[in-house]
């Protein structure tokens, strides 16, 4: 007989009938973003493009630019970043999931018996774009070939019409983030709390290091300025955060509609990056997003009437970066 009591017993079955319905609550949840992505109230981004409007939760936003700004450093068509986003959108829903059948793990459900590398290269997700880049560049003609078959012919998965049923929205998210869309990425974030770590040997404070870090993984090498080891003391505005080392310039010269939409490329991963990495601002091409006012996505940028090169003070040569 057991000695346990009835009020304990009574207990024991409540807090097991919570951690029920707290599963289900999760799988719930989960079920909802899996089809109408971020939940009502969570931070979010959107990409516009014509009439389609693609809803990307912080997370799958940070991955979907990666996978489109390492195809813009290969120097590859947009039609490449559709089918990779095509092909992450399948596989993962555009996370970096350390799971899959059998052995497969990452954006793309890369598997390592299978030749694409090692678990933890996999789990990078700018190895796993540019191996994804690599195979698909060995497919004669994807450039015109449907998406899905595109896809399949790198993933050899067992169902390649799942694919498909992603093309609008990897159309979409393509166009914005390899910049042939301009100011079509916006994201909603907090406003970032300002650090008061000082600039280090670069003359950039370790926030702003990272960023620069991370756009040269994603873009490789770009000219940029606005920082020094000696640090910043003129040439820019009452107050700019360039002489905390808190903000770097990307330069896209000359002004051309080639470099206009690499800088918009650039322009779009830093928003897609900014909850992550604490940017506070961006500015390109007549446009600023900020941190502050983020529910207002791009919005004209006033150079103000202090004179000197319009295309300069416009931000038409160059992508401005604060970072908090």
């Amino acid at each position: 007989m057991s000695t346990r009591s009835r009020p304990a017993r009574a207990v024991v079955a409540v807090l097991a009938t919570l951690a029920a319905l707290a599963v289900l609550v999760t799988v719930g949840v989960f079920v909802l973003r899996e089809f109408f992505g971020p939940l009502p109230g969570e931070d979010a981004c959107t990409a516009e493009v014509g009439e389609s409007t693609v809803t990307l939760d912080l997370e799958q936003a940070r991955y979907a630019a990666t996978i489109s700004a390492v195809s813009v450093q290969r120097g590859l068509p947009a039609r490449a970043a559709s089918i990779a986003l095509a092909t992450a959108y399948q596989e993962s829903k555009i996370l970096n999931v350390d799971y899959g059948d059998r052995d497969s793990l990452g954006l793309f459900q890369q598997r390592p018996s299978q030749g694409w590398g090692e678990p933890a290269q996999i789990l990078d997700p700018y190895y796993s774009s540019n191996q994804f880049y690599e195979a698909l560049a060995q497919v004669e003609g994807y450039e015109s070939m449907p998406i899905d078959e595109a896809a399949q012919q790198v993933q050899r998965s067992a169902d390649g019409s799942a694919y498909a049923p992603h093309e609008d929205n990897a159309r979409t998210l393509a166009s914005a983030l390899t910049g042939y869309s301009p100011a079509a990425f916006s994201c909603e974030v907090d406003e970032p709390t300002a650090s008061a770590e000082p600039a280090g040997d670069e003359g950039l404070t370790p926030a702003a290091s990272a960023v620069r870090s991370e756009v040269g993984r994603a873009f490789g090498e770009l000219p940029a300025g606005g920082f020094s080891a000696e640090g910043v003391t003129t040439g820019h505005s009452e107050d700019s955060p360039h002489y905390d080392g808190r903000a770097i310039d990307y330069f896209f010269r000359p002004a051309s509609p080639a470099n206009r939409q690499r800088g918009w490329a650039l322009a779009h991963f830093l928003v897609a990056q900014a909850d992550e990495l604490s940017i506070s601002t961006v500015i390109f091409d007549d446009r600023i997003w900020t941190a502050s006012r983020s529910d207002e996505g791009w919005r004209e940028y006033d150079e103000g009437d202090g004179g000197g090169d319009p295309t300069v003070l416009r931000h038409l040569d160059h992508v401005h970066v604060d970072i908090a």
